[in-house]
């Protein structure tokens, strides 16, 4: 689980901080593919610090994470969505208080099922 220190409560003794600087590698190439490096980073990746709220608060699924293989597709987030009905980008997308609610309920190996 990932989350913005400077916009809320660390939600679990285990979440990692969102720093300035940090990106998620998504470049099938790179032997960094599918994990959260710190820029700058030349290969594709996605911003995980965002002015936008989106990103706040991350719970990481285990597809294709943490050991990727490349080919088999990026890793799934569920963050915040957008607004309902709104799509993500392959994500899942949850209303704030439903992702708020499960993030400090999560342990190792917790199971949540997505329908």
């Amino acid at each position: 689980m990932l989350y913005r220190p400077d916009r809320m409560a660390r939600p679990s003794n285990w979440a990692l901080p969102i720093r300035p600087g940090d990106v998620w590698s998504d470049d099938v190439d790179d032997e960094d593919y599918n994990l959260m490096v710190r820029a700058p980073y030349a290969p594709s990746h996605e911003r995980l610090r965002r002015a936008d709220p989106l990103y706040d608060l991350v719970i990481l699924t285990d597809w294709n994470w943490p050991y990727a293989v490349p080919g088999r597709g990026s890793a799934i987030f569920m963050h915040r969505w957008r607004r309902p009905g709104y799509p993500t980008e392959g994500c899942i997308g949850l209303r704030p208080d439903h992702l708020a609610w499960i993030a400090p309920r999560i342990r190792y190996q917790t199971r949540l099922i997505v329908v």
